[in-house]
């Protein structure tokens, strides 16, 4: 996955031009992008266009948090359509993650559905003990667990801070140190790190710039709030041709040097790290 655009839930004409706007997955918002008087309405719309659609698309649902008394609700309207995966806002560790999990288990079981086929995407930086509890995630410790997304608006109110920017799209330490928080946090559970969405939808340039920031430190996706952004996201997390090949080049030469810890390749000595960021970069492209 390189984009992930979110979609207000209850909003039907949007979530159909969502499918044609070229993004890897769609995330169906039952939580911030619904009113209160909406929930229930956006459940049952989300539910009809998973069940739809599911077999063509990789669609998430993000929930309402496990604070709001309607995350079950949520979960029990929508597992019978088979989603792709389930978002998890304001997740503050793997407690949480367990306790969606077995609920999963249960709804799946209740539907016919193999138990531990819906993922689970939290969402890991909305305030501030889920940072601090960044370093307990496992891929091990929960096998739905498929990538990690961070945000800054909701910590920002969780700290108190003013603003969570010093400078036009420079975000202050303490936002940089959860970003990388994330980044390290998903590289060691191997997941998929997702950078947090650009919220000025109308400056594809600032977009660009911090998309090709994140994949230089070592994101692998970006979340998008406009279906205009999803273009310029996907552009710049495609892989060349070249990086392919030449990934492609490296698994070939050690799979025919089995139990080397290095091997020469165009004058150049690779070790296990090389072989291990070839093959991220291709399992990336399934």
């Amino acid at each position: 996955m390189r984009s992930l655009l979110f979609i207000p839930g209850h909003d039907e004409r949007k979530l159909e031009k969502g499918l044609g706007c070229g993004a890897d997955a769609l995330i169906l918002d039952l939580e911030d992008a619904v009113p209160m008087d909406g929930k229930a309405r956006a459940r049952d719309i989300t539910a009809a266009f998973v069940g739809q659609h599911h077999a063509q698309h990789r669609l998430f649902v993000r929930i309402n948090d496990l604070d709001s008394d309607m995350a079950l609700q949520d979960l029990a309207a929508v597992v019978r359509a088979q989603p792709y995966g389930i978002m998890l806002p304001k997740c503050s560790g793997t407690d949480e993650l367990v306790r969606v999990g077995a609920w999963l288990e249960a709804l799946e079981v209740r539907e016919g559905i193999a138990p531990g086929t819906i993922r689970i995407l939290p969402i890991v930086t909305e305030h501030a003990r889920a940072v601090l509890n960044m370093g307990e995630y496992t891929h091990s410790a929960n096998s739905r667990l498929c990538g990690m997304l961070w945000g800054g608006e909701d910590l920002a109110t969780d700290i108190g801070a003013r603003s969570n920017q010093d400078a036009p799209d420079h975000y202050t330490d303490v936002f940089r140190l959860a970003r990388s928080m994330t980044l390290l946090a998903a590289a060691s559970a191997r997941v998929t790190p997702v950078d947090a969405v650009y919220v000025n939808f109308r400056n594809p340039e600032g977009l660009r710039a911090e998309a090709l920031d994140a994949r230089r430190d070592g994101f692998t996706a970006k979340a998008a709030i406009h279906p205009d952004q999803v273009a310029v996201i996907n552009e710049v997390f495609q892989p060349a041709e070249q990086e392919l090949e030449w990934a492609r080049r490296v698994v070939s030469a050690f799979a025919q040097s089995p139990g080397a810890g290095s091997i020469g390749l165009d004058g150049k000595m690779l070790d296990r790290p090389h072989l291990l960021a070839a093959q991220r970069l291709l399992d990336g492209m399934n």
